[in-house]
């Protein structure tokens, strides 16, 4: 997590979203850097929940995302949050009716996420990047509040509001996103199996030069 996007949260949280009300952060784990700490201490949520694959700092339920609407239900929730996580996640389609579902209606979503440019970077996946165009296709049956480029690395910021009203949800199956995998835009769900020989054995040999450096650097220090 950059600085921009503690900055677009700064910038773009109110007071009387999150007072007193029930925030769902998605992907909470802390790996390097968390808004929660921010939530939490200055705008005082009733309730504020984390939920992550794994458990770690800020997790406090090991759940799938694509599990989270059968857990809580529908409408669980006054925010939802999800920094960094999209572009880690299988599943997207799946991953997006379930943030959209255990939101209330009048309730606001936030999502910062990667877009074409930024490296891999496996956590341990790292399946699509997201443009500007794609998130306001996505969420074009939700009110656009705030929708932005990431001023200081490639990605992709939003904040959305869920109308009161029912409306008819968008159809995500004919939207097509570029896959890191097979390094092309494409619509179908691919698993990390279907990535080239090629470019597998290179990101195994990326990885383990990354890791050569950091422990020559831990010697040296």
């Amino acid at each position: 997590m950059n600085i921009a996007v503690l900055e677009f949260f700064i910038n773009n949280s109110k007071l009387k979203e999150f007072n007193k009300k029930r925030v769902l952060e998605i992907g909470s784990r802390y790996i390097n850097g968390s808004v929660r700490p921010l939530i939490e201490k200055f705008f005082s949520p009733k309730e504020y929940v984390g939920i992550d694959w794994e458990p770690g700092k800020f997790v406090d339920v090991v759940l799938l995302a694509e599990k989270s609407l059968e857990y809580f239900g529908p409408e669980s929730f006054d925010v939802v949050i999800a920094t960094e996580l999209l572009e880690h996640i299988k599943n997207w389609r799946l991953v997006i009716k379930n943030m959209k579902g255990v939101l209330k209606s009048n309730g606001y979503i936030y999502i910062t996420t990667r877009s074409r440019g930024f490296p891999y970077h496996g956590y341990p996946y790292d399946f699509w990047r997201y443009e500007i165009e794609d998130i306001k296709t996505m969420f074009a049956d939700f009110e656009l509040l705030a929708l932005k480029k990431d001023p200081e690395a490639p990605g992709v910021f939003l904040k959305a509001k869920k109308p009161k009203r029912n409306i008819t949800p968008i159809d995500l199956s004919n939207i097509s996103l570029y896959s890191m995998i097979l390094d092309r835009r494409i619509k179908r769900i691919i698993d990390i199996a279907d990535m080239p020989l090629a470019k597998r054995i290179k990101m195994s040999l990326s990885t383990k030069f990354r890791k050569w450096i950091k422990f020559v650097l831990k010697l040296t220090k």
